[in-house]
């Protein structure tokens, strides 16, 4: 997700990603001594390996590079610019202060797990491009995160759905840093790899450009049950 002055490692391809995959099976034995270690390894683990143990609510945690400097309400800053008529900044505590929504859905990921009935909220996406301004010409926005690697797109159409957030709490706490906090986005209708982890910059743009997994052959629209052929039960 893109860095605006955090420390982050090299970024890890998803061949790498694939790969590791197939040793998850070794540490469901293991799963009872190893879950207390869980969220502490994850934050150094590109690979997602360490996602694949047991607990953590069912969720498996992935970063893209081999650790990501956490950020607090004293540090984080989201920007919102591009074609936009009043680039703005927002502190955690103003972006806590604007009106919420609550989402919620099940989270699927592409690569078949999926999360029930989990609940995420925080501020409609379409409620800050409002305030912002969006410029005639503009069809699309990028969403960067400060990990320093990660970056994601929707359209402008897609950016505006009531069931996308700038997402400030996950299962009734603050977003924490390992599911991506203090901010992250959640496109409710769409697999989980679109709900970009430690965001820190919105784009309004002209044109898609294509996020970090879709340069590595994922869809650039991402509808649960209708693309990557992982998932038979459309939810959009």
């Amino acid at each position: 997700m893109t860095d605006d002055g955090g420390t982050s490692g090299a970024p890890v391809g998803r061949r790498v990603v694939l790969a590791m995959l197939g040793l998850g099976v070794a540490g469901v034995a293991a799963g009872p001594y190893l879950q207390r270690g869980v969220e502490a390894v994850t934050s150094k683990d590109p690979t997602g390996l360490a996602g694949l143990l047991p607990g953590g609510g069912g969720f498996r945690y992935y970063s893209v590079v081999s650790s990501v400097t956490p950020r607090t309400a004293a540090d984080y800053t989201l920007t919102v610019d591009g074609l936009v008529d009043r680039p703005a900044s927002y502190r955690l505590p103003e972006l806590q202060a604007l009106p919420q929504r609550r989402i919620v859905r099940d989270v699927q990921c592409v690569t078949g797990w999926r999360v029930p009935a989990t609940p995420f909220e925080g501020v409609r996406l379409a409620d800050l491009l409002d305030a912002a301004g969006v410029r005639p010409g503009a069809t699309a926005v990028r969403f960067s995160c400060f990990d320093g690697a990660y970056s994601e797109s929707l359209t402008l159409d897609q950016a505006r759905r009531d069931d996308v957030l700038v997402a400030l709490r996950m299962q009734d706490a603050p977003v924490s840093h390992e599911h991506g906090g203090p901010v992250r986005l959640y496109v409710a209708p769409m697999y989980f790899y679109k709900s970009a982890k430690w965001l820190s910059g919105i784009t309004v743009t002209s044109a898609v450009e294509p996020g970090y997994w879709e340069h590595l052959g994922y869809d650039v629209d991402a509808w649960v049950g209708k693309s990557n052929g992982r998932d038979d039960a459309p939810t959009v």
